[in-house]
């Protein structure tokens, strides 16, 4: 099984209600699918696979190979070596990563190579105009004002919208520890340009992992907790997980367009009331009205844990 890719090419035409639909029926199964021909320039792709791949191996590759996961696996294999058995790495992600954000002056981005940060804001700016168009559909399919989730985010002020740059390296035993353990987004929705040759990014449907399958220029959408929230359930923010492998560097450049810690996250009533299921009168209570802040304040602390305590913990905060 594989997660749906959706071609974008004819969405102001007359292809546009069927890609609707399409993007509703990923949001709802499995909450993660795939977007081609989305608006963003392939060679633009090409430049951000480029620049990303030069920082890492001239700046941030030597550090990699001095940091604690690696010498916590080489400990463990040398335990192995000696007749004993390996355990598995549960706490920690086999992942060098770092983030750019609004928040940051540009001058504070890496300076190497020399056209990272040109690039990089480019590249941002084009994914920003793609969330923007997303969260646009996502509100009509959820029978909302077109404008409603692009509003709810910015709160009183503006979304917070970063990015950050992940490399998994080849890891020589990937039995033991995850590029980066099973969690749900915090955020609203996340988008990724995917590494297209190194596999790795997994999603689970029906209590089945399937594997987030590698294709060139495309974008992965992920919907994050916070949509979860706003469409009553409708929607659900999917775990998800990066298993490391022998061969080869992953990339991964992730965009993520989230709420302003200041805006206040709650059931849309339209869509509740709209929702001919059994439990649509539950939808009402189930998710609490919440400022994202203190949400992130929870999440931090819980990424790998189960969301559930995470929405009842907003609950007993504005109780």
């Amino acid at each position: 099984m594989a997660i749906p890719v959706i071609d974008m090419k004819n969405l102001n035409g007359e292809g546009r209600v069927d890609i609707m639909l399409q993007i509703a029926n990923g949001c709802e199964t499995p909450g993660f699918f795939q977007l081609l021909n989305h608006g963003i320039s392939h060679s633009l792709m090409d430049n951000v696979k480029k620049v990303c791949s030069e920082n890492f191996m001239v700046s941030r590759e030597k550090n990699f190979r001095q940091s604690f996961p690696v010498k916590m696996l080489n400990e463990l294999m040398l335990v192995e070596v000696n007749g004993k058995k390996c355990t598995d790495m549960n706490d920690v992600d086999w992942e060098d990563v770092f983030q750019i954000n609004d928040m940051e002056a540009t001058n504070s981005w890496p300076s190497r190579p020399s056209n990272f940060r040109e690039t990089m804001e480019e590249f941002r700016k084009e994914i920003f105009k793609l969330a923007e168009i997303l969260l646009e559909i996502i509100s009509l399919n959820l029978g909302l004002e077109k404008g409603y989730l692009k509003e709810a985010f910015a709160g009183e002020g503006k979304p917070l919208f970063g990015t950050k740059v992940s490399h998994y390296p080849p890891c020589p035993r990937p039995d033991l520890v995850k590029g980066i353990r099973s969690h749900t987004d915090a955020g609203g929705l996340i988008l990724l340009f995917q590494d297209d040759e190194v596999p790795g990014l997994q999603v689970l449907n029906n209590g089945h992992w399937i594997d987030v399958q590698p294709t060139p220029y495309s974008v992965v959408i992920d919907i994050g907790d916070q949509l979860e929230v706003i469409s009553g359930g409708k929607y659900k923010s999917a775990w998800h997980r990066i298993l490391p492998t022998k061969d080869g560097n992953r990339l991964s450049v992730a965009s993520f367009y989230n709420p302003s810690y200041s805006a206040m996250i709650y059931p849309a009533l339209k869509v509740n009331i709209e929702t001919e299921d059994d439990d649509a009168g539950l939808a009402l209570t189930a998710y609490p009205k919440f400022q994202f802040g203190d949400y992130m304040s929870i999440y931090n602390k819980q990424k790998y844990e189960d969301k559930e305590p995470r929405f009842k913990a907003m609950t007993d905060i504005n109780a």
